[in-house]
Formats: structure tokens, sequence, C-alpha cells
């Protein structure tokens, strides 16, 4: 998972981020594979606050696989899990210029037929330095599985 991060755009964590990720928090990341290569990955968890949503951290995709519908087959996939059964909503933050993971969103909503809605949530000030944009947050549902 990190090595795609540190070829991609997305925010890069420590390396122990993954593997922690993947140690406790396993029932709710996804890995996509092809000829024992990772193409894929989902990072996330459920809120101990709010044990009907699964805040997804982040998805990633090799930049070759790419536009194959990868993303949404894996956020499908963790939401058919037996860890998701009772979940009702995902939520996510995306930034205002991550026009590809915001249309991810909106086509999971379209295709759970339930809705999206989006909300200012981690403002630009609260990040050090200039360089990183404010996150909004996303939440799809409820869900109905």
């Amino acid at each position: 998972m990190w090595e795609l991060v540190t070829k991609s755009t997305l925010d890069t964590n420590s390396s122990y981020k993954y593997i922690l990720m993947s140690e406790y928090f396993n029932e709710t990341c996804v890995i996509a594979k092809q000829n024992d290569q990772v193409i894929g990955f989902i990072t996330a968890f459920i809120p101990p606050k709010k044990q009907n949503t699964v805040f997804i951290w982040q998805v990633g995709v090799d930049t070759n696989q790419r536009g194959k519908g990868i993303a949404s087959k894996m956020l499908h996939f963790l939401l058919e899990s037996e860890a998701c059964q009772s979940i009702q909503f995902v939520e996510a933050t995306i930034t205002p210029t991550n026009r590809a993971s915001q249309s991810l969103f909106q086509k999971l909503a379209r295709d759970f037929h339930t809705e999206i809605h989006s909300d200012e949530f981690f403002t630009k000030d609260i990040f050090p330095g200039d360089e990183h944009e404010e996150e909004w947050r996303f939440v799809v549902g409820p869900i109905q599985h």
C-alpha cells in the first residue's frame, strides 16, 4: 500500500500507518491484487462513536490500472463484507480539487440509490504550512444492504 501511495498524489503517511491499518483494521481494509502485485487498496475504519458508519481514509489505485472501476469494486466489496453489514453511511474527506474521488463517492451514492452530502470539515488553516488544501466531508447514505 505504502509503495502505491508514494507513486501517487495521495497524502503519504508513514509505512507504519499502513502496517497498523492492516493489523488492527483489516476487516475494513481492502487490497486488490493482480499477479500477486498490489494494484489498489482501501484503508478504512468504523469510528467508535459512529458504529453505523465506515470512514474511508484512503483509496489508492495503481496509475496503470486507473479507469477500470477498481476503486468502485473495492468499495462495493467492503460494503458487502461481514464487517460492514450494519453500516448505513460511508464517510470520507476529499479536497475540493480531487474530482476523481468526488466522482467515486457520487457513483457509490448512485449505485446504492441513496444521497450524498458534503460540508466543509477540515479548513486549510489547521494544516501545517501552506501545502494542504481544505478537506470536505462527503457522506453517502443511508445504505440499504
